[in-house]
């Protein structure tokens, strides 16, 4: 249940639309819902705006058919990240109305219209279309959070002039997640050029010595760029969330 509707809620009982026992019966599942494999948290959007995201990688059809109901009943925008194609179309096939994103394998269905929200856009920059997959997990993540965003996608540093061509892009937006593999060197070379947060992604892509992320990663962690902001390997989801938390405050 989010604010909006526990207002309706409170404002039909005050006037009488709805009784005790009906308001009773809408609370009794929160904060939470026991399901047996999930303890669904039906409480969050009221304490965090934003309601549970759910995690599809290893967990089975079954298992995400049961959650995804559950929320559905509840009027939950629902997303749900990592999932493969074979368990989107089980999730499409219930669920007519929902959308896959292939490239950032995200389920998303929409309960209610998804308030635009935030001080300005976000930037998403992918350094290269092999990192895409991360860059779209992102993109949909702070999409349905109610953000404006601006996808910049193929400006690596090996080719810096095609970064440079969108650099006012880049600073006008109110917060910029840079997604990169290989060295990790992107998040740095962006945080020169702009004054808004910069939240640097490392990803798994590369040869041998990229060892799966760590090298980008250590590269990000030791950036000369100041007050750049790391998440883990792979984590388009944590880079938006975090997005989504500062493009929330208000201008000093």
């Amino acid at each position: 249940m989010n604010p909006d509707k526990l207002k309706e809620m409170l404002t039909d009982l005050r006037d009488g639309r709805l009784s005790v026992e009906q308001s009773i019966e809408r609370l009794k599942h929160l904060p939470f819902e026991d399901i047996g494999i999930a303890m669904i948290d039906h409480h969050r959007s009221l304490r965090q705006g934003a309601a549970e995201v759910i995690f599809g990688e290893g967990k089975s059809v079954s298992q995400l058919i049961n959650i995804v109901t559950r929320m559905q009943q509840r009027d939950s925008n629902i997303l749900v990240t990592r999932l493969n194609s074979e368990k989107a179309e089980d999730l499409l096939a219930l669920f007519p109305a929902g959308e896959y994103d292939t490239d950032g394998r995200t389920f998303t269905l929409l309960q209610s219209p998804i308030v635009p929200r935030g001080r300005g856009s976000i930037a998403i920059v992918a350094a290269g279309t092999s990192d895409l997959p991360v860059a779209r997990e992102a993109t949909v993540t702070a999409r349905m959070l109610g953000h404006q965003v601006e996808e910049i996608v193929d400006v690596g540093v090996a080719g810096l002039h095609r970064l440079l061509a969108r650099t006012e892009s880049l600073q006008r937006a109110a917060v910029v997640i840079v997604v990169a593999g290989m060295e990790g060197a992107l998040p740095s070379v962006v945080g020169g050029l702009v004054s808004a947060p910069v939240i640097a992604v490392p990803t798994s892509i590369g040869y041998g010595a990229a060892f799966n992320g760590i090298a980008a990663l250590l590269g990000m962690l030791n950036s000369c760029a100041s007050g750049l902001t790391v998440v883990n390997i792979d984590n388009g989801f944590g880079a938006a969330f975090a997005a989504h938390r500062i493009n929330l405050q208000e201008n000093s």
